[in-house]
């Protein structure tokens, strides 16, 4: 968690409740620490899954210390008056854990269900190629692998350049109003996709769908930012990339009737897949107008709630700004409809600190990825239908998302992302080893799909990652920039992921790209390690010049300083 270090004075702390009636304007100047309403303490929750959850008092105060707490830094904090929650920014407010416990129940699900409803529908527009190629699909237009390679290059090319544009459009005009308008768009190309009749028009939809589709990733990680604290969001996350798998899943099952569907009105499976999947994603992407507020204070519309009031009431709306905000207040530096200028995006772009998570973000998935990808015609090629080659995707798919939350919670839980992370490459590394020593050819195709089951079961470090990049941007600007560039990275990953296995390494089951690939799992874990240490590095410097500082000094530095997000004294980056 970015970690911001405050000159606090001891302040008392009870578990009394604090009134609505008590709010007041918050005078830096005048309020001494005798006027602050006593404060709360963390509590301490389950660490292992066998444990039981501890009880605690529902009515103990959940407002934590901040920087807000302190009349010589809270000043140098406050938010802007053009901040769209200034009005319910109160550093005074006081709320207990069972108010705070019941509003993130709600907010899940008023927002992150549908978040994860939309992604879904991302992933069956963007994944239902994979079940298309069982149907005959390149046969039938007059392609091969290495047509089907440069696809999924053009897509993901496509996808990467979109990211940066996309989220700076997002940042301007608001995520609430971008990502539908994304959505109704790419769902009409996805559509479109059933009167493919070759090589170009397959090239052509993929590039359509990659700069259509690019961005809506960060564009909702910024978006889920206004609502949620960081450790909430690494565990959200997890979800919502589970909500991914959960997508994969029902394209699975939806293609064993769809496909079926090959004959009717003369037309084969794979083009009544491509159409129905796009209209029911043009159908969410219409609700998504509706569904999506600008922000935790405007959640007001006719669809939304009646009057002034909409999902969250005054008490709650309270709860949701300062909750957030004192855990980080750079999350009040940018408005929701703020656009970033070009010397902001400079600014963010040449932030060095973060440079090392996107280095991650370009290797991390590399080795598990061809695998994926060339999964059903694998099975296809050991013997499998086509029908049972798209339901034997399922199981690694479970197994995905169960690894995935696993270690999502486990890297708050033990607050070391780096170690949870690097867990990816380590449970690669057996089975990738295995695809370079053992004789594939003669090798029994269940031990084979066994094997391959295994290996894409990894759990996934992807949300951790996200979210830590969040973290450690410590700006909205930042976090806007870097999310799209972190996201650049992955895609980028992708298209190195789309050229390893090639048509000439088909008929060896691919034995020069396992190789590759293995190699690339052993760096990767390297990186890992650098990318810890850089951080532990630049933590300790800091803590050196801030230890040589007297109080009087690092107060003239909170009130003087020209530095920014992750690049003030004051910010501990994660790792």
């Amino acid at each position: 968690m970015a970690t911001v270090l405050t000159r606090g004075k001891a302040l008392t702390r009870a578990t009394a409740r604090g009134s609505d009636s008590e709010k007041k304007d918050f005078d830096a100047s005048s309020t001494s620490v005798a006027s602050i309403p006593p404060l709360g303490e963390p509590i301490e929750r389950k660490k292992h899954f066998w444990q039981r959850s501890k009880p605690y008092d529902s009515e103990a105060i959940a407002t934590l210390p901040s920087v807000f707490d302190d009349p010589e830094t809270a000043e140098k904090y406050q938010p802007p008056a053009e901040w769209e929650n200034t009005h319910r920014f109160d550093p005074l407010a006081r709320w207990t854990w069972g108010e705070e416990n019941k509003l993130i129940r709600k907010i899940d699900w008023r927002i992150m269900v549908w978040a994860c409803i939309m992604f879904m529908a991302l992933e069956l527009d963007r994944a239902n190629i994979g079940q298309a190629l069982t149907d005959n699909f390149l046969p039938e237009l007059k392609m091969n692998t290495n047509d089907y390679n440069l696809g999924n290059t053009v897509f993901k090319l496509s996808f990467l350049c979109a990211e940066l544009p996309s989220q700076l459009v997002s940042k301007w005009v608001g995520p609430d109003r971008w990502i539908p308008t994304q959505m109704v768009l790419w769902s009409i190309v996805a559509s479109a996709q059933f009167w493919l009749s070759g090589r170009t028009s397959f090239l052509v939809c993929r590039a359509l769908l990659g700069m259509l589709q690019g961005g809506f990733i960060p564009d909702i990680i910024l978006y889920l930012s206004y609502f949620y604290k960081h450790a909430e969001l690494t565990i959200r996350l997890g979800y919502f990339w589970t909500a991914m798998s959960i997508a994969d899943i029902l394209s699975a099952l939806l293609a064993q009737g769809l496909l079926r569907m090959r004959g009717v009105e003369g037309h084969a499976g794979w083009r009544w897949l491509f159409l129905i999947e796009g209209l029911l994603t043009l159908i969410i992407g219409i609700m998504a107008f509706l569904l999506m507020p600008a922000g935790p204070c405007q959640t007001a519309s006719w669809f939304r709630g009646k009057g002034k009031e909409g999902w969250f009431n005054e008490r709650e709306e309270v709860i949701m700004v300062n909750r957030v905000l004192r855990e980080d207040p750079s999350k009040s530096d940018m408005h929701n409809r703020e656009r970033i200028t070009v010397g902001l995006l400079w600014k963010s772009l040449k932030d060095y600190d973060l440079w090392p998570l996107y280095a991650l973000g370009l290797v991390f998935q590399i080795p598990f990825v061809p695998v994926g990808q060339y999964l059903t015609l694998s099975l296809r090629g050991l013997g499998f239908d086509t029908f049972q080659a798209n339901l034997l995707t399922i199981p690694y798919t479970v197994g995905h998302m169960i690894t995935m939350l696993a270690v999502a919670y486990a890297a708050e839980k033990f607050s070391n992302l780096t170690a949870l992370s690097v867990t990816s490459q380590i449970w690669g590394l057996p089975f990738l080893i295995f695809f370079n020593v053992a004789d594939l050819a003669n090798t029994n195709r269940w031990v084979i799909y066994a094997v391959t089951t295994l290996l894409l079961s990894f759990p996934n470090p992807h949300p951790i990652q996200v979210a830590w990049n969040s973290r450690n941007a410590n700006s909205v600007r930042s976090r806007t920039i870097s999310a799209a560039v972190y996201n650049m990275a992955v895609q980028t990953s992708g298209i190195i992921s789309s050229n390893i296995y090639r048509e000439d390494d088909r008929a060896s089951l691919y034995k020069r790209g396992n190789r590759q690939l293995l190699a690339i799992l052993c760096m990767n874990i390297v990186v890992y390690a650098l990318v810890k240490v850089y951080y532990v590095w630049k933590n300790k410097s800091r803590d050196k010049k801030w230890a040589a500082m007297t109080e009087e000094q690092r107060l003239d530095y909170l009130a003087t300083t020209k530095d920014e997000g992750n690049k003030r004294l004051d910010f501990r980056f994660e790792h």
